[in-house]
């Protein structure tokens, strides 16, 4: 996500980092801060420095600074990408099982990113590095092998930005958008700095309408949450209380499958 009090953020510490950008909601919320796989890649061009990039409407763009945390290719890119329907994805995780319904409607090239990382295995026996328990911004972060928030797929692609959030009523200003429990969005780094790092909503939070909303979390999936949250997040000698950090009770999700 982003930085901000620390909202969701993604990514090299990333997921801080974008955390914190989420967080950006404010101090009290705190930020939240790629074969079927082969895809066609556009050549560079004039610039024989260009990073590779996919040469559909995605634009997946390998980013070599940012190598992938687990090696995968880029996504697929069709000309004609699904914009259509709804996928059904599993997160299996220790602490229970977390439903994901995918929207390709609302985000369709977030939608076949997370496909093509599930698919390849991406998320397996990864943990989600992040739990936040601010009075604004109540979320798992999760999608990064090495576990420290800083990790991705060694790709990025553009933001596909929610544009019909509520105010969040807890910002007098405006500014925030409401981030309903159940909510399954990006983290980021910044504008278009998209990868594998994803939050789920656990209760309702404020956030800058700054992350691709591209599905939402089944109801089996948030009583698993509640278990998670309320375990709480574990303490550091620096912090005996955090309010965000790795939780407490450990969420290895074991296999990411498509389905129920």
């Amino acid at each position: 996500m982003s930085s901000e009090p620390r909202p969701p953020a993604v990514p090299r510490h990333r997921p801080l980092r974008t955390l914190r950008r989420l967080a950006g909601v404010t101090a009290a919320s705190a930020v939240l801060v790629a074969a079927a796989g082969t895809a066609a890649v556009a050549a560079p061009g004039d610039d024989p420095a260009a990073p590779p990039t996919t040469k559909g409407p995605c634009a997946y763009t390998a980013t070599p600074d940012d190598p992938a945390a687990r090696p995968v290719s880029l996504p697929p890119d069709p000309r004609r990408t699904p914009d259509r329907g709804t996928v059904r994805v599993t997160l299996h995780t220790n602490q229970g099982p977390i439903g994901l319904t995918l929207d390709r409607e609302q985000a369709p090239c977030t939608v076949q990113s997370f496909l093509h990382l599930a698919r390849h295995r991406f998320y397996d026996r990864t943990n989600c590095h992040r739990l936040t328990a601010y009075a604004t911004l109540k979320v798992l972060q999760c999608g990064d092998p090495s576990g420290t928030g800083s990790g991705g797929p060694g790709y990025r692609y553009a933001d596909e930005l929610p544009t019909d959030l509520p105010p969040a009523p807890t910002d007098p200003t405006g500014v925030r958008r409401l981030y309903a429990r159940g909510t399954l969005a990006m983290a980021n780094a910044g504008p278009d700095t998209n990868g594998s790092q994803f939050f789920l909503v656990q209760a309702d939070s404020a956030l800058r309408p700054n992350y691709t909303v591209f599905g939402s979390v089944d109801e089996a999936g948030l009583a698993t949450l509640d278990r998670i949250a309320a375990a709480g997040i574990a303490p550091t000698p620096e912090n005996p209380a955090p309010v965000d950090g790795a939780p407490a009770q450990p969420v290895e999700i074991c296999k990411a499958s498509r389905g129920g």
